[in-house]
């Protein structure tokens, strides 16, 4: 059976539950810690279920930017992965496992490809309809520690995602007892610094060029003002 990152079956508290499970075990759906066994697979890695409809995010992100940002870049990393790894023992290794494995080699093509999957499904879920706002309990206790308030924290993390050069991607991260703001180029990922991803923007420009062209800082402001999924983040948090 191929894995998956997660399925449509599970619902959102067990898919939240098993996403993050410690900085050493982080994965997505089944693929936490020990794997089942499973028959080799010509593609062992499949496309997630998106966890809205694509014009779910309008009018901040448009049905048209989903459709190709899901549909055709984070489908094009998944059919990627798939050949890169055919054949070789990756092919029958976690997401994570891979990402940690091809870092820690070198083997750059491989990183790139099997992280950016892992970086997408992490910030479609960094994401929800009703979003926005501040977070609440310990998030907000944690945010308040480490940041000095909420809305320094918000200065700090438009700031990682409207400053990164090029593409990349900025994240709130829990690094031992304190959360921090990180931001990542291209494919990297906080997954082989030892942090913990609490939630993340895509500052590549596919994610947001039809909508704004060349206004990033725009496009950062009205995802943290109306889509922020701090739920998620909370979740990851208590994991």
């Amino acid at each position: 059976m191929p894995s998956t990152l997660f399925t449509p079956h599970q619902n959102r508290r067990q898919f939240l539950n098993t996403l993050l499970v410690g900085s050493t075990a982080l994965a997505f759906g089944g693929l936490i810690g020990s794997r089942p066994a499973r028959a080799a697979a010509a593609n062992p890695f499949t496309l997630p279920p998106l966890p809205y409809a694509e014009n779910a995010l309008e009018p901040v992100i448009s049905a048209r930017t989903l459709n190709f940002h899901y549909g055709k870049h984070h489908q094009g990393y998944v059919n990627n992965l798939n050949k890169l790894v055919e054949g070789t023992s990756l092919a029958d290794q976690s997401l994570v496992e891979v990402i940690k494995a091809s870092a820690s080699s070198n083997q750059t093509l491989i990183f790139n490809n099997a992280a950016q999957v892992w970086n997408h499904s992490f910030y479609w879920n960094s994401l929800n309809p009703k979003g926005g706002g501040k977070p609440s309990g310990a998030l907000a206790e944690m945010i308040e520690k480490s940041f000095g308030g909420f809305e320094p924290f918000k200065t700090e993390f438009a700031k990682a995602a409207t400053s990164q050069f090029g593409s990349g991607w900025a994240w709130l991260v829990q690094d031992g007892d304190k959360l921090a703001v990180v931001k990542t180029g291209n494919a990297d990922t906080p997954l082989v610094q030892g942090q913990k991803p609490l939630l993340t923007i895509d500052v590549w420009e596919h994610a947001y060029y039809l909508d704004y062209q060349n206004r990033r800082a725009d496009y950062v402001a009205a995802v943290l003002d109306r889509l922020i999924n701090w739920d998620f983040a909370a979740q990851n948090l208590a994991s």
